[in-house]
């Protein structure tokens, strides 16, 4: 784990927090020089030099002001009533800022109310503004029940290259592309083919596991890499009575900055399960409670958060990953063992980023717990779906990360553009880091094909 994560559990002096708030930035960064001039403690030195990384991030995330976000509405929304941009605002479903003192809006808000929003999905003028992730999942999931299984081998090419503005040819390049961990769902995986020789592959058990380049960049460079894995779910229905008496303790700890007890957190963990001992059950609860709860929203980079359980325990509203990790903080908060999965969902139509999580229950052992697509299917009235996401996936994943904020092997020199995840890529050249506007970086899938029963094909 990169070291100087933890210091963001640090609290911001007063003065800094309150110029951030309001979005008056300069002057935050101002502050923030003067405090680094003075003899302060180590643990806030290294805070505030964070901070001084997310600024930026934050005012790159809200590109939006009100008059282009109504603007942008009015465009893609059929018959869009002025009245209903505050509306939107009220319910939370458009996620906003101050940047000097004005409201900026997030830069994929649109997709956000999209996928979220059933009403204005059916009024939506642009196609490409609809979600496609949920194509054929209850297809998938009868499927996987009734054969007590389901494989698929999937294909999937990625290439990385440096934006013009951001080229320097001749200085050294050091980039990650990230590959599947081989374990859990995760059998015969083979690398293809990659467009230079890597420098390293980290082991198949890898916490954050990739494939590393390290070279003289030439100008216009391009590096691509194409690999094959077979992801292989079995069906699981836990059942409380058959949990057993002896319960392990490992993946119960604190890991901070994120994954800590406070007094806030036990108590909200404490409310949801009551009086519960079923460990089971402690974890249905906290599911539940989670997709129920908490409403999906697209997020600004998680670097820019620094107490996603408490955001989302207070704003009742985060994607993927910021429910993950608030149900495995929850989990071990009432020594439920839980831990992070994640990297990329890869259906038939589609492939981006994707958060999970896993919890530990003997006698099953590790199981699958996805709360927002749990939350998915509740909002959608698809009960069987709704409880199909506890316990289980459906076989449409690569794992790359097998724990949060886990670092790469070797660790790159400057913050990564996602310190906690390993999904897309992280490079940097000997001089700086690669910011996400510097790079291209696409995942493409090559094919995905269901392979048979090993007792059919017998």
């Amino acid at each position: 784990m990169n070291r100087q994560l933890p210091h963001l559990a640090t609290p911001l002096p007063e003065n800094v927090l309150k110029l951030k708030a309001a979005g008056f930035f300069d002057e935050a960064l101002r502050q923030i020089d003067l405090y680094l001039k003075r003899e302060i403690p180590t643990s806030l030195r290294e805070r505030l030099l964070q901070e001084r990384e997310i600024i930026p991030i934050i005012q790159d995330a809200y590109p939006y002001s009100e008059t282009q976000a109504r603007q942008m509405l009015a465009e893609s929304v059929k018959d869009f009533q002025p009245e209903e941009f505050q509306t939107l605002v009220d319910e939370d479903a458009i996620d906003w800022v101050f940047i000097n003192g004005e409201k900026y809006y997030r830069e994929n808000f649109l997709l956000n109310i999209m996928k979220t929003r059933a009403d204005y999905a059916a009024r939506c003028q642009n196609p490409d503004l609809i979600d496609q992730r949920t194509a054929n999942l209850n297809e998938v999931m009868h499927k996987m029940k009734a054969n007590g299984e389901l494989t698929y081998r999937i294909h999937l090419r990625s290439t990385f290259k440096v934006k013009d503005h951001a080229q320097k040819p001749g200085e050294l390049l050091r980039l990650h592309l990230p590959l599947p961990v081989e374990y859990a769902q995760v059998e015969n995986f083979k690398l293809l083919h990659t467009s230079h020789t890597p420098t390293a592959i980290a082991p198949r058990d890898a916490l954050a596991r990739s494939i590393y380049f390290e070279k003289p960049y030439e100008a216009g460079e391009e590096f691509q890499i194409e690999y094959v894995f077979d992801n292989h779910m079995i069906y699981v229905k836990p059942d409380p009575e058959k949990v057993t008496a002896d319960q392990p303790t490992f993946y119960t700890e604190e890991s901070y900055p994120h994954i800590k007890f406070t007094p806030y957190i036990r108590s909200v963990a404490e409310e949801i399960v009551g009086q519960e001992k079923n460990p089971l059950l402690k974890a249905w609860k906290i599911y539940e409670y989670i997709t129920t709860h908490v409403k999906y929203s697209f997020m600004r980079p998680y670097y820019a958060i620094t107490d996603i359980p408490a955001y989302t325990l207070t704003g009742f509203k985060g994607d993927c990953g910021i429910q993950a990790l608030t149900f495995i903080a929850l989990c071990r908060a009432v020594g439920v063992p839980a831990r992070w999965q994640a990297g990329l969902y890869t259906n038939p139509v589609t492939i981006g980023n994707h958060d999970w999580a896993q919890f530990y229950v003997a006698p099953y052992g590790w199981l699958f717990a996805d709360c927002s697509f749990g939350g998915s299917a509740f909002r959608a009235g698809e009960k069987e779906r709704w409880e199909f996401y506890f316990g289980n996936l459906e076989p449409f994943r690569m794992p790359a990360s097998a724990e949060f904020q886990a670092d790469f092997n070797p660790a790159l020199q400057f913050t990564r553009n996602d310190p906690y995840d390993n999904q897309n890529g992280e490079a940097e050249f000997e001089s700086g880091k690669l910011f996400y506007e510097d790079i291209e970086i696409v995942e493409e899938i090559i094919s995905i094909k269901e392979l048979p029963k090993e007792s059919d094909s017998k």
